[in-house]
């Protein structure tokens, strides 16, 4: 029960101007491990590189995400 209230909380974060599946994912992923690079979003949620890059660029866009170095992290 505890953790269905988890994962329900984390979804009331999710910001509502995220349209796309691999948008809503790969925000959430950075917002559950604190940030990430785009080499460990390639693996860990098996997606193309180039459609990682084009999520990052309009969450970045949308000021949602920042780059510091090569490690992407949501913005609170």
């Amino acid at each position: 029960m505890m953790e269905q209230e988890l994962a329900t909380d984390h979804l009331d974060r999710l910001p509502t101007e995220l349209d796309s599946p691999q948008a809503k994912l790969v925000y959430l992923y950075l917002d559950a491990t604190g940030g990430s690079t785009v080499a460990d979003l390639k693996e860990t949620l098996a997606m193309q590189k180039i459609a990682i890059l084009s999520v990052l660029a309009s969450l970045s866009k949308q000021g949602l995400v920042a780059k510091e170095g090569e490690t992407y992290v949501p913005i609170e």
